[in-house]
């Protein structure tokens, strides 16, 4: 058994945690670009509430708030424009995965110039960005814990990941009490969207003793806790547990990456701008369905994580914890349309062919094709 493992990232977990942002990021700047979205921050009041710790710790704060559900590289460029042109020396993401994401790019853009997808595409290569401190507010994508930063090219419409160790967090501030006002429908999405990191790392051709243990202790930590969530939103103790499995599904992908499920959304999403969450729903019973048998015992230990009692069920115990959170959806019913098929798989050739090529089966162009539409 040969394997290594790195992942330099400063977690900090715990009710209330958030109050202590403006000590942690007075380590690393005196200027902070607070990058986050368009409108769930604020009406919240987070925003305000970040913004002020920031200040009575020193720090001056630039707001960016152009960020959307699947980032764009656009955004990213005008975001790291700001930054460079307001003097901002750290980046903060406060949201979900998408503003992370774009945090995580801005930081990167500001220190190496040009088209950031020739960066994607290790067209050039880029070693430095800003310090970055991310604060998640959706138990979801784990990007407070990994080196990735998944953003789509308006133009191409290619969704891909940026990858380096400079992207990954100063620190991240996991505070369980930011999630309880999201609505049902994210809690959902999102939350399957940390379950389904964490299925596929653990499947995964690259899978590890370490990320082994992170995925399967985090599927049963949002397998037992999700639709508790979902139904109790309040619930602080049931958060802490989702939040816990979302943060370690980010490490268990930042060592194992992601599989067939992720790699044929992103083309999905990067197409008809559906959410992400929603994709993997569609996609994942389909393709666990047509590929358990090729990790059986793995399979068979996420069935049993779900309530099940073989690989052969898993699909079908996926399907039903759907179901308990509403998620049940075909790829149809998101805005997917059969004339979408031969262009989204071979974009999954395109700019996911490490992801499928980790996945147990290795789906070649036909096959692709085929679980999309069963999908659809």
């Amino acid at each position: 058994m040969n394997f290594t493992y790195h992942l330099p990232v400063n977690l900090i977990f715990g009710r209330g945690c958030i109050r202590s942002i403006g000590n942690i990021a007075a380590q690393y700047g005196s200027k902070a670009l607070l990058v986050t979205g368009k409108s769930s921050t604020k009406k919240s009041g987070l925003l305000e509430k970040t913004i002020l710790l920031l200040q009575d710790s020193g720090i001056a704060v630039e707001v960016f708030d152009q960020v959307t559900q699947n980032p764009l590289t656009v955004t990213v460029a005008s975001g790291a424009e700001l930054a460079v042109r307001t003097d901002c020396n750290l980046i903060v993401g406060l949201g979900g995965g998408s503003i992370m994401d774009a945090a995580k790019a801005i930081a990167f853009s500001v220190k190496n110039p040009g088209d950031i997808s020739d960066y994607i595409y290790a067209q050039k290569q880029g070693n430095e960005a800003l310090p970055i401190i991310l604060i998640p507010t959706t138990a979801g994508t784990g990007s407070e814990g990994n080196s990735f930063s998944v953003l789509t090219n308006p133009e191409t419409k290619d969704k891909k990941s940026l990858k380096g160790n400079c992207l990954i967090a100063k620190a991240s501030l996991i505070d369980p009490e930011l999630m309880v006002t999201m609505p049902r429908a994210v809690i959902a999405s999102v939350g399957f969207d940390a379950l389904a990191h964490n299925m596929e790392a653990y499947v995964s051709k690259n899978a590890q003793p370490f990320s082994d243990m992170q995925a399967l202790y985090a599927i049963n930590l949002i397998a037992k806790n999700l639709k508790q969530v979902y139904e109790h939103p309040d619930d602080l103790n049931a958060w802490e547990n989702v939040t816990l499995g979302s943060t370690l599904g980010g490490m268990a992908i930042h060592t194992a990456g992601v599989t067939a499920p992720h790699g044929m959304e992103h083309p999905a999403s990067g197409l008809r701008e559906i959410v992400h969450g929603k994709g993997l729903a569609a996609l994942t019973p389909v393709i666990v369905k047509n590929s358990w048998q090729f990790a059986e015992e793995k399979y068979a230990d996420i069935s049993r994580l779900l309530g099940g009692k073989c690989a052969e069920d898993c699909a079908d115990r996926i399907t039903e914890l759907l179901e308990s959170v509403q998620l049940n959806v075909t790829l149809g019913a998101l805005g997917i349309h059969k004339e979408d098929i031969d262009w989204m798989a071979e974009n999954c050739i395109k700019v996911s062919t490490p992801s499928m090529k980790n996945h147990p089966k290795l789906f070649h162009l036909d096959e692709i094709k085929k679980l999309y539409m069963l999908a659809l």
